[in-house]
C-alpha cells in the first residue's frame, strides 16, 4: 500500500455547505477570504465554488485541490484554517466534506452511509453509467473537434479529445446524471431519505 505523503497523487477536498439564506452575503465574503488564505499554502492547486440555484436552500459546493495529501492535511490542520472555520459557524447551518480517495467523488456524488463514510454505487452500475456518458461524448467530440484536429499529430489530437471529454464528464454531465439516477445508483440511501421524511 502506498503511503500518503509528499509523493502521493493530487487530492480533492469536496465541501458541501448549507448557508443561512439571510446570511449569503456574509458567506460570500467569508469564502473569498478563506480561499485567498488557502492559496498561501504549499501545494494548493485551485478552488472552484459551485453556487446554488435554489435560494430557499442555498447549498454551496466548494472543490479544493492540493498536489498531495500531506499538503492538504497541512492546510486542514493549520491554525489559519481553524480560525476560518470558527468564523463560519454563525452563517453555515450544515457542512459535510470528503476527500477524493479513489476518484469516484470527482464524478459521483457519494451519499453517506450510516457509518458516516461515503457509499459507492455497485461496480456494474458504475460501468453502465460510464458507457452511457462516455460513448455519446466521444461521438460529440468527433463531431465538434474533427475539423480543428485535422493535420495534428495523432497523440496530440487524442489528448485534446480526452481533455474535452473529461471536462464535460466532471461537470455538468456526471453530476447531472448521478442526481437524476440517484434512485437507481443508491437505492439504500434513497430508502433512508424517504423514511426520514416520513
Amino acid at each position: 500500500m502506498q503511503k500518503l505523503g509528499q509523493h502521493s497523487d493530487p487530492i480533492t477536498l469536496v465541501i458541501s455547505e448549507v448557508v443561512e439564506p439571510h446570511l449569503i452575503e456574509e458567506y460570500e465574503t467569508w469564502t473569498k477570504g478563506i480561499n485567498q488564505s488557502a492559496q498561501q499554502f504549499e501545494g494548493f492547486m485551485g478552488v472552484e465554488v459551485i453556487r446554488p440555484r435554489d435560494h430557499q436552500y442555498p447549498e454551496y459546493v466548494v472543490i479544493v485541490k492540493f498536489d498531495n495529501y500531506a499538503h492538504c492535511k497541512n492546510w486542514l490542520a493549520s491554525p489559519v484554517y481553524q480560525q476560518w472555520m470558527q468564523r463560519s459557524e454563525e452563517f453555515i447551518s450544515k457542512r459535510s466534506q470528503q476527500h477524493q480517495q479513489n476518484g469516484l467523488e470527482l464524478w459521483f456524488t457519494l451519499p453517506k452511509s450510516k457509518s458516516g463514510n461515503p457509499t459507492e454505487p455497485a461496480y456494474y452500475k458504475q460501468v453502465i453509467i460510464g458507457v452511457i456518458t462516455v460513448y455519446p461524448l466521444i461521438l460529440l467530440s468527433n463531431l465538434l473537434l474533427a475539423p480543428f484536429l485535422q493535420g495534428l499529430p495523432p497523440l496530440l489530437s487524442l489528448l485534446i479529445s480526452v481533455t474535452f471529454i473529461s471536462a464535460l464528464l466532471s461537470y455538468p454531465v456526471m453530476p447531472f446524471l448521478t442526481k437524476i439516477l440517484a434512485f437507481w445508483l443508491y437505492p439504500s440511501s434513497q430508502k433512508r431519505a424517504r423514511k426520514k421524511r416520513k
